[in-house]
């Protein structure tokens, strides 16, 4: 018997395709879970409007759903509502840091330029790095230098 707690353990499995670490749930872009008489309805708030990686999580969510046994699977990819890197969880950051990836830093209020500056090095923790590029491999993504260990990184922006 399909339930709201089991699908979302399921959708542990499914990961962000630009990092494949990283699980839809552990980003905290899955919003809710209903499931009724087999039916599965789940509602996503993508990291941003253009994201190109939201068809792709969209068709891995039904099909995770649809192997365990749901008739019928709804992703409603919600946009009115903005996500956060504040929702990943600290798992989450963990398994990106582990990967290689600084992941974003919490913050309050308005993100600043300071915030967006100083990233840890995923290599050695030092926070003594600088900013080389703002523009990654993908539109998520900055690129850092590390004056202590002298590697260069990336980061996940904070948003």
């Amino acid at each position: 018997m399909l339930t709201e707690t089991g699908i979302l353990e399921l959708l542990n499995q499914v990961k962000d395709p630009e990092i494949p670490v990283l699980s839809v749930v552990k980003m905290g872009i899955i919003k809710g879970v209903r499931v009724k008489d087999e039916v599965v309805e789940v509602d996503m708030v993508p990291t941003f409007a253009g994201c190109p990686a939201i068809e792709v999580m969209r068709k891995d969510i039904e099909k995770t759903c649809y192997a365990a046994g749901a008739k019928e699977v709804k992703v409603n990819v919600m946009f009115k509502q903005a996500w956060s890197t504040n929702e990943m969880t600290k798992e989450g950051k963990q398994e990106l840091k582990d990967f290689g990836i600084s992941p974003p830093p919490d913050y309050d209020g308005e993100l600043t330029l300071e915030t967006l500056a100083h990233a840890e090095c995923p290599n050695c923790g030092s926070k003594n790095t600088q900013l080389q590029n703002s523009f990654g491999p993908t539109a998520c993504r900055a690129i850092h230098f590390c004056k202590d260990c002298h590697e260069t990184f990336e980061q996940m922006k904070p948003l």
